[in-house]
């Protein structure tokens, strides 16, 4: 028997709603699993943002000015204050100056550091506003772990050990240096670490392979050596360092090595802020 025209269309039209309904909802589950990691151009010093799928916010350091106040308002939501976890790497100007600004106009929930000593005007000014924020301190050695859901991980591959209240020769060899694991793709962040501590890495045989690399120490010669670089064998690796610096970074050494190896190289001199977005399988870049 042959079915009235409006009939037709209507199960045409439920049809249409149900394959359109299915497309949203595929489009809604894309965009909860969407990663994005912000090599921000902060001039001479290192300032990386982290937002998961769930809109929980990282920051690793803070440059060396308030220049992040001006790059977390662009990044974060109008009206948003509240930041859930800063990592400070290592308590040098280049990367702890902006975070005293941070804690002064943020609420901060929790802070990761070594918890190392220094005998300076910031870090005592680091301590009083960790202090005051009340936020909750965590002091980073290997084998702790931050998760913000399934399928996204951040590992903390070094100091081997706690450092707190510890007086060290060289803070930069102090950096906390983790590894952020989301579905497929992996993010290594090396902090200023010198070529020593890639080795005991290395040797240790912890897992380091990664999509992309934070080149250590802002390109320089006394880190990214070639058995680490080979290692962690990255597709992307970002230098964050200043537009014609003083000291020479990056190097042509560490340029040289990356090169050799076929990565691409990203560096904030030269394109600004580098977002890699992730999915879980692919990574793409978008500059600034």
């Amino acid at each position: 028997m042959k079915r009235p025209k409006s009939f037709v269309s209507i199960i045409l039209g439920l049809l249409f709603l149900v394959n359109v309904l299915a497309w949203i909802e595929v489009y809604n589950l894309t965009q909860l699993q969407i990663l994005e990691v912000t090599f921000f151009d902060v001039g001479q010093g290192d300032s990386i943002f982290i937002q998961t799928p769930q809109k929980h916010q990282i920051l690793i350091d803070g440059g060396p000015d308030s220049t992040i106040l001006e790059k977390l308002g662009e990044e974060m939501p109008f009206g948003d204050r509240t930041i859930d976890l800063i990592i400070l790497t290592h308590p040098e100007h280049d990367h702890m100056a902006g975070l005293l600004e941070v804690l002064q106009r943020y609420e901060v929930e929790q802070v990761l550091w070594t918890g190392i000593k220094r005998n300076t005007a910031e870090y005592r000014k680091w301590q009083e506003l960790i202090k005051e924020e009340k936020a909750k301190i965590t002091i980073a050695r290997m084998g702790q772990k931050i998760t913000t859901r399934p399928g996204l991980v951040v590992d903390i591959l070094y100091p081997f050990e706690n450092l707190e209240g510890q007086e060290v020769k060289n803070t930069n060899n102090s950096s906390i240096i983790t590894r952020l694991v989301f579905g497929e793709n992996t993010f290594l962040f090396t902090g200023d670490a010198y070529k020593s501590v890639e080795r005991e890495l290395v040797k240790r045989d912890i897992s380091l392979d990664s999509d992309v690399l934070k080149v250590g120490h802002h390109g320089s010669k006394t880190s990214s050596s070639e058995e680490f670089i080979q290692v962690v064998s990255p597709e992307i690796a970002v230098i964050q360092c200043g537009k014609d610096n003083p000291y020479g970074h990056p190097y042509p050494e560490t340029l040289a090595i990356l090169e050799k190896f076929g990565i691409k190289i990203l560096r904030t001199d030269i394109n600004g802020d580098i977002k890699i977005i992730s999915n879980g399988f692919d990574c793409r870049v978008e500059t600034r």
